[in-house]
């Protein structure tokens, strides 16, 4: 029998879905409204603090799970959203151009992430 790539694709569904459902409206709350209401009159102040965060380890390994998960967690809802619509491309196809849309993707953002602060 021949074993199936589908609970990595799955977990990394489930993962994704979740961090956009907890820590995401959370992350888009303190980032772009708390800091740009309190430090509005001080715009150089808010990119600092951002620049700070970003400049932690910490804060790039949060970044760059929620810019990953994320990027998965879209890519599978739109591979099975192709078999729904019965598009016919190949499956390979769509596997390479949607899962591997997102690897990419999210090693660009721990490349540029990683510059941050070096």
């Amino acid at each position: 029998m021949r074993r199936s790539n589908e609970p990595i694709a799955w977990s990394l569904f489930g993962a994704g879905g979740m961090l956009l459902a907890f820590v995401g409206p959370g992350l888009i709350v303190v980032t772009g409204l708390l800091l740009g209401v309190l430090l509005a009159d001080q715009p150089a102040s808010v990119y600092e603090s951002l620049l700070r965060w970003l400049s932690h380890p910490l804060g790039k390994l949060l970044m760059l799970s929620v810019v990953a998960l994320s990027l998965y967690h879209t890519c599978h809802r739109l591979y099975h959203a192709t078999h729904d619509l019965h598009l016919r491309a190949p499956n390979a196809l769509m596997l390479v151009l949607f899962y591997g849309g997102a690897t990419v993707l999210s090693g660009i953002t721990a490349v540029v992430l990683w510059s941050i602060g070096a």
